[in-house]
């Protein structure tokens, strides 16, 4: 049986925008401390045609959404319009279960869901084929890939709802804690904050001196390019299962 404490004395590293507070509890649980220190910060775009654009996202066939950000964003767009999910009769496709979840939150219902939570097989596993009159919206965020648009038949339009920007704030903090902690783990899962630590930390103390956690293989990817060493990457894209199998790694080694 695993031992509650799994991860006592380590100091896990969060680096994205948003850390739930089940995430915080479960490290906790474990015997660990959760240290958030983002490296990127989510902004609603806001443009005058929003009223417009939610209009015609009515008109779609399908609405696609990739990322809880996207999500968030364009549920502040319907709540400030005061628009409802119900007027939205088109059918919805969610990748991850956070992204599900946000969006049958509002009353929306998840028709599609990839088997695993990447855009690579969202365009294998969706439910069209080429030639099908089908029209759908793909509402995402600035540094979103075009894997969605280019991989599918249909015809995808593209709704940019957020923005991902970079932010330094936490680089110097981080610093410190890597020079003076041990048993650290650091979890990254976009490009982006890859690209933020890669040039600001990495650059100045190396990849050796903790474990890199991955959230997904786009993020893994990036690590991987910027020099690092992986250590752990679990099969259901969640920080959930992430910090669940570096718990399981920890209980292994004892």
């Amino acid at each position: 049986m695993q031992n509650d404490l799994s991860l006592s004395g380590d100091k896990i590293v969060l680096t994205g925008t948003h850390v739930t507070t089940s995430v915080k509890k479960q490290i906790e649980q474990l015997g660990g401390q959760a240290i958030h220190l983002p490296l990127i910060t989510v902004n609603e775009v806001k443009s005058d045609m929003d009223r417009q654009r939610l209009e015609k996202s009515k008109q779609y066939d399908w609405l696609i959404f990739t990322s809880q950000n996207a999500v968030l964003a364009f549920i502040s767009k319907i709540q400030r319009f005061h628009f409802q999910a119900s007027e939205w009769t088109c059918k919805v496709a969610a990748v991850g279960t956070k992204t599900a979840e946000a969006l049958e939150k509002i009353g929306f219902e998840i028709n599609f869901m990839p088997s695993t939570f990447s855009a690579d097989v969202f365009v294998q596993e969706f439910p069209t084929i080429a030639g099908d009159n089908v029209s759908c919206q793909f509402i995402k965020g600035s540094m979103a890939k075009d894997t969605i648009v280019k991989g599918l038949s249909c015809h995808v339009n593209e709704w940019t709802v957020y923005e991902t920007v970079q932010t330094t704030e936490h680089t110097t903090e981080l610093l410190t804690l890597l020079k003076e902690s041990t048993n650290v783990s650091i979890a990254f899962a976009s490009p982006s904050a890859v690209e933020v630590f890669s040039k600001h930390v990495a650059k100045v103390i190396g990849w050796h001196s903790f474990k890199v956690l991955a959230i997904g293989h786009i993020t893994e990817r990036a690590l991987i390019k910027a020099g690092a060493k992986v250590d752990i990457m679990p099969h259901t894209y969640t920080m959930k299962a992430l910090i669940q199998e570096l718990a399981n790694r920890k209980e292994h080694l004892k």
